[in-house]
């Protein structure tokens, strides 16, 4: 039993056969699903996902590359959306200075904001960090720590930095590129992290994992990130799947 903490079911990519790739995820033992809103659209349709099938839950958020497009009237609509039952989270907010699909100035404003608001609301946060590690650092921290607060998804930094998130409360969510033969410094962080702060996710239909990569990412395949994961720490599958999905259970108050 594993819960796929990041996914965005809403994409294209899974329009043809939706239904049978969360066929295949519940089959094979997934038992719940986050569905990831990106902007307006997306959390809506997020949320739709969310009411249509009762193992996926849904956040909403406006992205980094989607901040030059956010308004108050969109964040007004995504906060009316969170009263749905099924909207667990908000995210995923954060900082992306790779892409630059928005200019950083506004991407920081952005991500403020929206971190007011998840706080206001009491909802634990979903992290976007792409090579603005110290930035989204310093604005966490200054931000206080707190219990439940949310996850930095698809962890991309060195051990000292997720050590420092942990230490701010945040969970660490480790994606497929931990079974890539390369990725020393994932691998890192996936084998001494506290267990008890460490959550598995797709990021799907994004970076497949190792047997699978290359091709389009779906749930089921956290599986594989689970597996990479117990080896590496040299714990059994079981105990990983366990406590990772306790984890992800208590951050998000799933039942």
């Amino acid at each position: 039993m594993l819960i796929d903490s990041h996914a965005h079911l809403d994409m294209q990519d899974f329009d043809k056969d939706r239904e049978e790739v969360l066929e295949r995820a519940s089959n094979g033992g997934i038992t719940h699903i986050i569905t990831i809103g990106i902007d307006l659209d997306s959390s809506r349709d997020a949320v739709g996902l969310a009411n249509k099938y009762d193992f996926v839950y849904a956040s909403v958020a406006y992205h980094p590359h989607n901040a030059e497009g956010c308004d108050i009237q969109g964040l007004e609509k995504l906060v009316e959306m969170t009263s749905e039952r099924k909207v667990v989270a908000w995210g995923e907010i954060g900082l992306d200075f790779f892409r630059r699909y928005s200019d950083p100035d506004d991407q920081s404003e952005i991500f403020l904001r929206q971190l007011e608001m998840a706080k206001d609301l009491d909802l634990p946060v979903i992290i976007h960090d792409r090579e603005a590690h110290n930035e989204v650092l310093e604005i966490l921290t200054k931000m206080g720590r707190g219990e439940r607060r949310g996850v930095i998804h698809c962890f991309s930094g060195d051990l000292d930095l997720a050590s420092a998130f942990i230490g701010l409360g945040y969970y660490i969510s480790i994606p497929g590129t931990v079974t890539y033969k390369k990725a020393s410094q994932v691998k890192d962080v996936a084998a001494n992290i506290p267990l008890g702060r460490l959550l598995i996710e797709t990021d799907s239909p994004f970076l497949a994992p190792v047997p699978k990569r290359g091709k389009r990412n779906e749930p089921l395949f956290v599986s594989f990130t689970a597996q990479e994961v117990a080896r590496l720490r040299d714990i059994e599958f079981e105990e990983v799947a366990r406590v990772t999905s306790e984890n992800a259970q208590i951050l998000f108050d799933l039942p």
